[in-house]
């Protein structure tokens, strides 16, 4: 197994769909709305001269595929789910691998091939696999002249959308020159190199704007804001890449502590009428609300001028699943001191990532503001072993009610709407493998607790409290055995942490033994009473309050 599989294979135990046999005929459609993931093709003579071929091919035939109504993934989507699994972007992987990763991207199809030399002859041949099914379909094969490549992928496009026609006119590709030092300038390991592939390509074709965003990610990885935004100035407002260029001048307006010019480059990207509105906007305009929201949370702008508070409220609304955009929001209302709004979306943030570092430091501050010193406690714990950033943070800043600043998240790039977020299925994948282990141990402890295994049970249930943090069962089990050995202070404070993740009767009543223990009747005669609020007909609150009484 290569590592590449072995990685795949540790996110998601799936063995690969059975594989027909191909029979012939053409090449049928992809169902409407599926989406399509193309991986890179094959070198199989390994010419070390076409190497920039393999991700070109898998470039051209998913932007082919997109200009035909198909929705197949786009590059950006594919390297950042890459990314985040670990494989290189542009190596040839296993069909295992490749069928896995488009399970795990939420593709129904996915799209291989390789390439050969055959004389002065390009020859691509290319397949799809229909994940559902398991289906491997014909292969099909076209050739020409390696300087007209451009034309095989058209033609492949147009065989495995079965006919499909554009959407729209084709744009003029760039001199096949340009193109090759455009690829390359995108695999190149160095931001020097590049940025000196991305330059020639813009030399050669002025007009090639996509070689323009590339280089203005370059510049901006490298802090050079002032070349970046010449990157993307000559982007014509005419050009298919307007809009995003526009987003980009923004962002490097932003940097630069422009923030007039920033708030208006940013703007331009919105029909005034949107913001006239109460009604949710498009949500491809979710990341221009979000960056607009940062603008004015940087610049410390007044309402007249529009709320950091607004705008980042309209991108939650506009793009719901994304939750750069709740923890923006949260730490905008921590900033403004409103800690009971900052919780709510703080809490949502964590709740959707719970591996999100920022976010449970951040809860801890509204917690420590709202004087929940226990729930704080245990969020600064949390963000301590999540980033060792928040252990020279605590030492710095204990005596210290400031909000830490340059937190707030960016977007960098406009948002497909109908495009699904190859981030978020890895990620949902990740957490329910992390939640289901979760279970298991959680599971194993409470079978332990009722054995009166308490040693062994706080054990398994420490395992389920670190896969998921915010476990009520775990922390109220853990609370009762702390109650169960004689301490009692341990013991509400695991049981606080219950309450506040999940607040449930029987942690009440747990919470007012352990304060009966600690001879506090008063608190326990509380926590007695919202329990029987919870559940009046908990017959363990009213004995105790019974007792209590007496």
């Amino acid at each position: 197994m290569s590592p590449a599989d072995f990685l795949i294979a540790a996110v998601l135990f799936v063995a690969p769909p059975r594989q027909a046999s191909p029979s012939p005929g053409p090449a049928s459609a992809p169902a409407s709305g599926a989406r399509i993931l193309v991986v890179p093709f094959e070198n199989t003579q390994r010419e070390a001269r076409l190497t920039w071929l393999g991700e070109a091919s898998a470039m051209l035939l998913a932007d082919e595929l997109n200009a035909r109504g198909l929705a197949a993934i786009t590059r950006d989507e594919r390297v950042q789910a890459f990314d985040q699994l670990h494989l290189p972007v542009a190596a040839a992987l296993s069909r295992a691998t490749v069928i896995k990763v488009g399970q795990l991207l939420g593709a129904s199809e996915v799209i291989a091939g390789s390439f050969r030399l055959s004389g002065e002859e390009l020859v691509v041949e290319a397949h799809s696999i229909r994940i559902e099914v398991g289906r491997l379909e014909p292969q099909i094969t076209e050739r020409a002249p390696l300087k007209d490549f451009f034309a095989i992928y058209d033609r492949l496009a147009r065989r495995l959308s079965g006919g499909a026609r554009r959407t729209g006119p084709p744009a003029a590709p760039p001199p096949p020159g340009a193109f090759e030092s455009y690829i390359k300038g995108l695999l190149a390991e160095s931001a020097g190199t590049q940025a000196t592939f991305l330059e020639s390509a813009i030399n050669e074709f002025p007009g090639f704007d996509q070689a323009r965003l590339a280089l203005w990610d370059v510049r901006n990885e490298q802090g050079d804001h002032a070349a970046a935004l010449a990157a993307v100035k000559p982007v014509a407002p005419a050009s298919p890449f307007s809009a995003r260029a526009q987003l980009r001048i923004g962002l490097s307006l932003l940097e630069t502590k422009d923030y007039p010019a920033a708030a208006g480059a940013f703007t331009r990207l919105i029909d005034p009428a949107i913001l006239k509105t109460t009604a949710p906007a498009p949500a491809h305009l979710a990341p221009v609300l979000n960056n607009l929201g940062i603008v004015q949370l940087r610049r410390g702008a007044t309402a007249d001028a529009g709320s950091a508070v607004y705008y980042l409220t309209r991108a939650a609304d506009a793009d719901p699943e994304q939750v750069d955009y709740q923890f923006n929001l949260g730490y905008a209302y921590l900033i403004d001191r409103n800690y009971k709004a900052a919780l709510y979306w703080l809490r949502e943030a964590v709740r959707r990532d719970v591996t999100d570092a920022d976010a449970h430091y951040l809860l801890a501050r509204a917690l420590q503001a709202t004087g929940s010193e226990v729930e704080a406690a245990r969020e600064r714990d949390l963000a301590r072993q999540l980033s060792s950033k928040y252990e020279e943070a605590e030492k710095s800043q204990r005596d210290r009610p400031d909000v830490p600043a340059g937190l707030e998240r960016l977007r960098m790039d406009l948002d497909s709407p109908s495009a699904a977020r190859p981030g978020l299925a890895i990620a949902n994948s990740a957490q329910r493998d992390q939640r289901d282990l979760a279970s298991f141990h959680l599971d194993r402890g409470r079978q332990l607790f009722e054995r009166e295994q308490d040693r062994e049970a706080m054990a398994e249930l420490r395992r389920a409290v670190y896969l998921s943090p915010y476990e009520a069962t775990a922390h109220l089990l853990m609370g009762r055995i702390h109650l169960r050995a004689g301490r009692p202070e341990d013991a509400i404070d695991a049981l606080k942490i219950s309450i506040w993740s999940g607040d449930t009767a029987g942690a009440r009543v747990a919470l007012a033994e352990a304060y009966l223990a600690s001879h506090n009747p008063t608190a326990a005669r509380t926590e007695l009473q919202r329990a029987l609020t919870l559940d009046p007909s908990s017959s363990e609150a009213r004995r105790l309050l019974d007792t209590i009484k007496d």
